[in-house]
Parts: C-alpha cells; structure tokens; sequence
C-alpha cells in the first residue's frame, strides 16, 4: 500500500512538472518573439506606445504563470499581509525593497504585484545583455542595466565613477515615462547560514543591507515615487528551491508589505559625496532591517502555532 502511494506521489509530482515546463516553455515562445520584434523598433523610434504594448505582453505572460500557481500548485498556501496607509496602483511609481532568501522570491513578488503593482523591474548588469533573448527582453523592458567598474579601475580612471552615476541616472529617469516598481534586494545576495556565519550578521533572519543601491534609486528618483514600499518574504517551511516550488512542495508562503515614510533630510542628501550624510542612511536603513528582522520572526512565530 505505501509503495502504491509513493508511485502515485511519483507519478503526480512527474506530471505537474512535465504541465509546468510545457506551459511555460510554450508561453515563452508565444510571448516573447513579440516583444523582442517591437523592442527592435525602439532602435528607430522611441515610442510610449511601444512600451505599454511590451509591458501588456510581459503581464499576459506573468498571468499565465500565476495561473499554473493557481491551478496546478494548489497546494500552496498563501499569507498575504497589506498595512492599511499602503495604497497600491498599477499606474503609480514604487521604489520597493525586500529580504533575498531564494530565486523563488521574484516569482513571489510577480505573483503579488501583478493586479496590484506596475511592472516590478530591478538593477541589472550590463554583461547580461549579451544573454540571448534574456538580457535583450530585460533592456527592452526598462529594467537599469549599468556598466559597474571595480574600485581598482575608478582609481585608476576617476572619470568612470562619475560615468556609472550617469548612467544609472540616466536608466531610471527612462523609467519615469510610465508606472514602474523598482525592486532593491538590499542584502545584495541571498541569504544562506553560510554567508550569516561569514558576515557576522547582527541579524537573525537576515543578512547586513546594503546602502548604495538604495540611496542612488531615492536620490535619482525619490522625490517623484508614491511610496517607498517595504516587501518581507517568509517560507515558514524552510526555504524552497526553484524547481521545488514549481514542482508544488512549498506548503505556505507569507507576503507582508509596508509603506515607509522617506524622510525629508533623506530626499536632500548626497550619499557620493557627502560623509555625515552616508553615515545617517547606514543608520536609517539600519533601523529599517532591525524592524524588518523582527517582523520575520512575529510572522514566523504566528505560522509555528
């Protein structure tokens, strides 16, 4: 009777995985040539129109994976938490942070902001738009992609320095034309035991932020966003790898979102050049991830009962 059940989890497990790959693949193939072809004429002309077809698209595409999350990974159970003075909309500009455990995480927040949020896009790097298909959809998307240079080659050539600012401010000013969610994993990687032991992390269910992301994005584009959205991502059943969780073995996954309020002094400062400045948004953001590691282990408590 057991090796009858564990043939037919088997079987089960085989065939969501084999619907999974299927749709998705075939959705690809649908979705993507469309975008990649009118992203080709961005080469000539610039066009408002252009983009919000490409972003139709690229929503289309994420709803029919939200639909396999819906249907063929029933089993999932999700927890997701609004504080009410957050108001979303898909026509407003969010600057968005969040904890990185896993690459589960972007499909978490895809699944979330899809009816809610405009397009969630995030820092990439130059390099990868030689990734066939992948990197061309991400530049023709919006997402900032920007040429970083070591510290060794800024001093060699300080020009380079100023040359990355520009062009960092230069990405997310093109975001401005229309409603974007510019995500920021402050950690900078994701979180394994391994590199909390490594960094001595203060935190308990995080790894130490990083501040220069963060303050670039507010200082290009802070005054001109709704709300600097704060994203907690917690698999109170340990954290899942990718194919586990389209395979369907990820029992419940809890979303809280906040809003914080960015003070004043932070909109006016200069985090390059100025010090005093960058040793107070260490602080403040400080703050912000001790507040964010304790709201971990509330919800994990809440899920152990």
């Amino acid at each position: 009777m057991t090796s009858h059940r564990v043939k037919q989890s088997l079987f089960k497990k085989i065939t969501r995985g084999m619907t999974v790959g299927s749709v998705i693949t075939g959705s690809t193939f649908l979705h993507g040539p469309p975008v990649l072809a009118l992203g080709l004429t961005k080469f000539f002309k610039q066009s408002r129109k252009v983009d919000e077809t490409n972003i139709q698209i690229t929503n289309r595409w994420l709803a029919v994976n939200n639909w396999l999350i819906d249907h063929v990974l029933p089993n999932t159970e999700w927890n997701i938490q609004i504080e009410d003075d957050l108001k979303l909309d898909l026509q407003g500009h969010y600057l968005m942070i969040c904890n990185h455990q896993s690459w589960v995480d972007t499909t978490v927040n895809q699944y979330f902001g899809l009816t809610r949020m405009p397009l969630t896009r995030f820092f990439t790097k130059w390099e990868l738009i030689f990734i066939p298909f992948v990197g061309q959809a991400f530049k023709i998307l919006g997402f900032p992609m920007m040429k970083r240079h070591s510290r060794s080659q800024i001093a060699k050539n300080p020009e380079l320095k100023h040359h990355d600012m520009l062009e960092a401010r230069k990405s997310c000013e093109q975001l401005l034309s229309q409603p974007f969610t510019l995500l920021n994993y402050v950690e900078g990687t994701r979180f394994t035991p391994e590199k909390h032991a490594q960094q001595k992390s203060p935190y308990q269910h995080l790894l130490k932020p990083k501040a220069g992301g963060l303050a670039l994005a507010i200082n290009i584009l802070g005054k001109k966003v709704d709300a600097l959205v704060d994203m907690t991502i917690v698999y109170p059943d340990g954290v899942p790898g990718y194919g586990e969780f389209w395979l369907g073995e990820v029992p419940r996954i809890t979303v809280h979102l906040r809003k914080i309020e960015i003070p004043e002094w932070v909109l006016a400062g200069n985090y390059e050049d100025d010090r005093e400045y960058r040793s107070k948004f260490h602080q403040w953001l400080t703050q912000i991830w001790q507040e964010k590691d304790q709201l971990i282990s509330e919800l994990k408590a809440k899920a152990s009962l």
